[in-house]
Parts: structure tokens; C-alpha cells; sequence
């Protein structure tokens, strides 16, 4: 193999955190130059120079970054990557190759590398993928420091949260959980309302009794009693036998109430009775039945509001409204967002037997920037999408649901803003596209057109031809 150093402009100043970085290429010049570039951006470097040494400096070390020369004597790259997913899942893998082992390089892809950058590489981009890298790495343990804190510290199963305001909540649940006080939950559909009401369950010492759910807007009425108070044998035409209600099965557990707003008034007096006496009586029946039953109700309405239109009583307002619990949407607390993604991918690649997924930066800027009307509900069946559609590890926006983006354009917003006009043929907004399309990919790729033409698939000639045809070439010149 031929030595190829790096090319072009020196580097501008960067100040990347600290990192660990691993250089495993079988050429010492290769080694060496990767090793002078890094460590003057302040990362450490360490060099290896096969497979099997690199391995072992993994086994010895936690390493952040690792770029790792796909064509090497005795084992090569991909062999090597393999290895390296077994003693470290979440290190990032930069790949290097020759222009002339793309597809091996795009095989590394698909086998988990974070990315790859081919020989002559240019400095200001290799520095720029590393910085992406690290920042990749840091994130992915974050997630995990952040997850252990949090069960450490709430031992909540699937509330998954870091902002200041579920932080908050987390602590709210905590103070509560012990008392058998009634707790209102609050907040938009999505974000998380009966999770809530299952964690205070799971850490009260009603955690080993019965939780139920109710769906009260699911049920007509005198439905909905029969099932929460259960019925006498003969207390209407359909009862052919007694049966116990809901109330009476959650005796010494916690009996949970979504869209508690959708309750009848009728039901509502009758829910107010049994909060106040912790008594009920069967449909149809005549004997007090008395349990102990703790009660959280929730609701995405405005109950005060309800309350002055007649529509809700307000002394079982009050009596629900003991402890409120005010659920932020995810639009407010868009810092919880990264993590929630690792939670869904980890959750949905197991379900799937899946290998592990990550979101480009590309894809995570996405997520961040939508305002997401489903909150963390609309978030998970995102994910749940891209885990099932992805064949490959990395999830571009093109995996993204149209929802994600405003113009409506599946994934690819790199059509938005072209101007057709009404007297363009076909051949004309072919181009249109195309044009945008390559001018897109030549910037992400630092208009290095070796690079554009392997993100694209297509040979360097062709995409040559394309630059000239276009005239995109002659644009840049004259931008530069």
C-alpha cells in the first residue's frame, strides 16, 4: 500500500474536549500524521499498528475515537470493527480507506462504523468528522450516566427526563408516593400522563396491590358505573350474574382515571362519594361495600374551566385536585429529546432483534427543530419507524416521517425552495432537482467531489459531468 498524507489547508484552531483517540493503520506515516494533526487539536493519541494491537490497546484503555485502516495485513478492517462491537458498542469507529475501497468502506457502514474518510483525506474535514465523533460518544454516555442517575435516584421504569422541569416532577412523585393522598396529572396528550401515575404506584407501598387503568371517554355512561361499581345478578336486562367492579379489584392498590374530564356528572357525584367516604354500593345492590382505594385521575382539559361551564363539579375538583402534577410539553423540554431517542432505539432494536441504531446529526438537528404536536408519543413512533425501515446503523432524515419537516417532503429537504415555474418542461425540473441535490452533498462533504461522488453512488466521471452540465463548478468559482 502507498503512503498518502493528508492534503489541504491547515487546520483553523478548534477546541474540541479532550478526548481518547486510536489510530490502527498498518503504515507509520499514516500513523504519524493522524497523530500530529490530532494532538495539536489537543486530543490524545495513541497509534497501533495492526489489528491485533489495536484490539489489545482497547482491551487496556477506554478510547473515545477510533480511526481504523480497512486495508491491512492479517486481519483487515472489517474483521477488526467486528471485534471492536464486542468489547466497546458505543466507540466510534471512523473508517479509512483508499478511494478504490469505498465498498468496503460502505460494508464498514452498515457493520456499525460512524463513518469514513478516504486517502488523501482533506485535514479541515477529518478534524470535523473526529469532533462529530467525540461528540457522538460523549452523548451516548451521557445517556447512560444520566439513566443510572435517574434509577438510582427515582427508580422510575420508562420515565425517561433530564430537564429542570421533570426533575422536578421526578422529586413532586417522590414526596407523594408514600401518602394516599389523590393526585391530578396534568398535561397534553403524549407526554407521559399514566407513566406518571404507574411510577407513583410503583414506589408507594401499594406497589405490590393492584394498579388500574380506566379509560373513562372510552365508555357510555351507565357502562362505565357497571364496570367501576360492578352489578347485582338482575340490576338490567343483560345481568345474569353479580360482578365485582373496578373499585372492588383495586381494593388496597390504586385505581388510575385518564381524561378524567369526559366523566359524566351523574358518575361524578358517585365518584365523589367514594373518595369522601371510601364506600360504594352495586348497581342494583343494597349493601355498602367499603375499600381502600387510592385514586389519581388525569386530564389534557382545563378542568377549572369545565368547573365554570357547568360540566364538572367542583367539589370533586378539589377533592381530585389535592397534589397537581403539571406534565411540560416536549416542545418545553427539547433538551430531553436525545434522550428519549436512545431509550426508543434501545427499546425498539431489542423488540425487533435489531442491531443498534444511531440518528446522523443531520437527523437528531430534525427532531430537535419539530415542534412535536404528539409530544413523546409522536417521538417514540418515530423512532419505532426508523428502527423497522433503517438498513443500515446510521438514520438519515430520508427515515424521518413527512410530519418532521414543513414542506411536507419526505426526508429530503434539500427540495424545498426550488423554483419550478409554470412554463419549465419535465427536463428542466429534472435538473432543478439534480442541481440541488449535488450542491447539497457537495456541501455537507466540503465540496470534495471524490467524497460527494461516493455519497451519492454514482462514479467520479459521472458526477464531473453532472458539475459541468449543471454548471455548479463554475458557480462555486465565482463564489470563491
Amino acid at each position: 500500500m502507498s503512503v498518502v498524507m493528508g492534503t489541504g489547508t491547515e487546520p483553523q484552531t478548534r477546541t474540541p474536549a479532550r478526548a481518547n483517540i486510536l489510530v490502527v493503520d498498518d503504515e507509520a506515516e499514516i500513523r504519524e500524521s493522524l497523530e500530529m494533526l490530532l494532538n495539536a487539536e489537543g486530543y490524545s493519541v495513541s497509534g497501533a499498528s495492526n489489528g491485533e494491537e489495536g484490539l489489545q490497546r482497547l482491551r487496556d484503555k477506554d478510547f473515545d475515537v477510533v480511526l481504523l485502516d480497512v486495508m491491512m495485513p492479517g486481519k483487515n478492517g472489517l474483521e477488526v470493527l467486528k471485534e471492536i462491537r464486542a468489547l466497546d458498542r458505543d466507540v466510534a469507529v471512523v473508517m479509512i480507506t483508499a478511494f478504490g475501497s469505498v465498498e468496503n468502506a460502505i460494508a464498514a457502514i452498515r457493520s456499525g462504523a460512524h463513518d469514513f474518510i478516504t486517502k488523501p483525506w482533506d485535514n479541515d474535514k477529518l478534524l470535523i468528522d473526529v469532533e462529530n465523533a467525540v461528540r457522538n460518544r460523549r452523548l451516548l454516555q451521557e445517556n447512560v450516566q444520566l439513566k443510572r442517575a435517574l434509577k438510582e435516584r427515582y427508580n422510575f421504569p420508562n420515565i425517561i427526563g433530564k430537564s429542570e422541569r421533570m426533575l422536578k416532577i421526578f422529586d413532586l412523585v417522590t414526596q407523594v408516593a408514600s401518602s394516599r393522598s389523590t393526585v391530578m396529572i396534568q398535561g397534553e396528550s403524549g407526554t407521559g400522563k399514566e407513566l406518571i401515575a404507574k411510577a407513583v404506584h410503583s414506589i408507594s407501598p401499594r406497589a405490590d396491590r393492584p394498579f388500574i387503568p380506566v379509560n373513562t371517554g372510552s365508555l357510555p355512561a351507565d357502562l362505565l358505573e357497571s364496570n367501576l361499581f360492578g352489578h347485582e345478578k338482575g340490576a338490567f336486562t343483560s345481568a345474569v350474574a353479580s360482578k365485582k367492579g373496578l373499585f372492588e379489584v383495586a381494593d388496597t392498590g390504586t385505581i388510575f382515571f385518564d381524561e378524567i374530564g369526559l366523566v359524566g356528572l351523574e358518575t361524578q357525584a358517585k365518584l365523589l362519594r367514594v373518595i369522601q367516604e371510601r364506600e360504594f354500593m352495586r348497581l342494583g345492590g343494597v349493601e355498602t361495600i367499603k375499600v381502600d382505594v387510592r385514586i389519581i385521575a388525569a386530564t389534557n382539559e382545563d378542568l377549572k374551566g369545565l368547573v365554570t361551564q357547568g360540566k364538572f363539579r367542583d367539589d370533586l375538583f378539589y377533592r381530585l385536585n389535592v397534589i397537581a402534577v403539571q406534565l411540560p410539553p416536549l416542545r418545553e423540554r427539547k433538551e430531553d429529546i436525545p434522550l428519549l431517542v436512545e431509550h426508543f432505539i434501545q427499546k425498539y432494536c431489542e423488540d425487533n432483534g435489531r442491531p443498534a441504531i444511531r440518528f446522523t446529526a443531520e437527523a437528531m438537528k430534525a427532531l430537535m427543530d419539530h415542534n412535536w404536536p404528539g409530544n413523546v408519543r409522536e417521538l417514540e413512533n418515530a423512532v419505532e419507524r426508523a428502527v423497522v425501515l433503517s438498513t443500515t446503523p446510521w438514520v438519515d432524515v430520508s427515515l424521518l416521517p413527512e410530519s418532521i419537516f414543513e414542506s411536507g417532503v419526505p426526508g429530503n429537504r434539500t427540495l424545498q425552495n426550488i423554483p419550478f415555474n409554470e412554463n419549465a418542461t419535465l427536463f428542466d425540473i429534472l435538473d432543478s432537482v439534480e442541481r440541488r441535490v449535488i450542491v447539497d452533498v457537495l456541501e455537507k462533504v466540503a465540496w470534495s467531489q471524490t467524497n460527494a461522488a461516493e455519497r451519492l453512488g454514482v462514479p467520479l466521471s459521472t458526477l464531473n459531468q453532472k458539475i459541468k452540465r449543471l454548471n455548479i463548478e463554475i458557480k462555486r468559482r465565482r463564489e470563491a
